[in-house]
């Protein structure tokens, strides 16, 4: 399948399901996670598990998986000491993705993430590695680059996204929103399970803005819980002139691993996936915490 494909079936109303956390997924079957890396570096040290989690995804419906290329950004890879694997971590993600789609109607999305960027470094620091980045994976003959900005504030977002602006690719955006103590939807994230701390940046819409400068293809809700979802998706249909989507997560960080929380069943999870679609969303998948189970649940779905 090519990506006119999608866009053909985008553009006709269709849903377009994407794949789940990677993360979690290999924890799962005991793939080692890296203290500085989290599973960053699973491509080099359990590179048949991560084929195993691509295909199931595949298995379980997915249009489009992400190749394991979004902790290993060259700022995170420099920082823990891994600067000499930086090209070969991210050619052999892309390798064994492309290998768990071959022979299917399955395309292989690269990550270009923020994992690792802070805004104390200061934006400047962070566009050699953006370009390094996007250029590692845009020679890698993937089908579509997703810029996933997760957590970061606008600052780092719009960085990112000036970054990517002259890729001959077609990328996707990302970004983590949250409620504010108002209940009004804010660019920010929510990573204490007891969600009583969020960081909130600006208001969504003032970010949206933002972006458009340099970004006009699909922009999808990621990394957020489930509870802001919906109403970030109406936002993001009512401010933006493409498709829009949504992958939210379920859990918490603490290093080296993603912990699972909130017990949500596949049915739930399709419940809330009728919800994103009937305000807006026409791509689907889910981030951290969301698996092949739900994945595959959701899959239904397409139309």
């Amino acid at each position: 399948m090519s990506y006119s494909s999608i866009e053909k079936r985008l553009a006709e109303g269709k849903i377009i399901i994407l794949d789940g956390g990677i993360g979690g997924e290999l924890q799962k079957v005991g793939a080692k996670m890296d203290e500085g890396l989290w599973c960053g570096r699973c491509s080099l040290d359990s590179p048949n598990e991560l084929l195993k989690v691509h295909q199931n995804y595949v298995k379980a419906g997915a249009d489009v998986i992400t190749a394991n290329t979004y902790a290993s950004t060259p700022i995170s890879m420099k920082k823990y000491g891994y600067e000499d694997l930086i090209k070969e971590c991210n050619h052999k993600s892309i390798k064994i993705a492309k290998e768990a789609v071959s022979g299917k109607n399955v395309l292989v999305a690269g990550s270009v993430s923020t994992y690792g960027y802070f805004m104390k470094d200061g934006v400047a620091k962070m566009k050699p590695s953006f370009d390094e980045h996007l250029k590692i994976l845009s020679d890698t003959g993937v089908d579509l680059i997703i810029l996933e900005a997760m957590s970061s504030q606008a600052d780092i977002v719009e960085t990112l996204v000036e970054c990517s602006s002259n890729l001959r690719l077609p990328t996707w955006l990302s970004i983590s929103c949250v409620f504010d103590k108002n209940k009004n939807i804010h660019l920010g994230y929510d990573d204490d399970v007891s969600h009583k701390d969020p960081q909130v940046y600006e208001e969504l819409e003032d970010s949206l803005h933002r972006f458009k400068k340099f970004h006009s293809g699909p922009i999808l809700v990621a990394h957020s819980n489930m509870s802001v979802t919906e109403e970030a998706v109406s936002i993001l249909k009512n401010n933006h002139n493409n498709t829009v989507g949504a992958y939210p997560n379920r859990g918490h960080f603490v290093k080296p691993e993603w912990k699972f929380t909130e017990d949500i069943k596949p049915i739930d999870y399709v419940k809330s996936a009728k919800k994103w679609i009937d305000s807006g969303a026409q791509i689907i998948g889910g981030c951290c915490g969301i698996g092949v189970e739900e994945i595959k649940a959701i899959s239904i779905l397409k139309n």
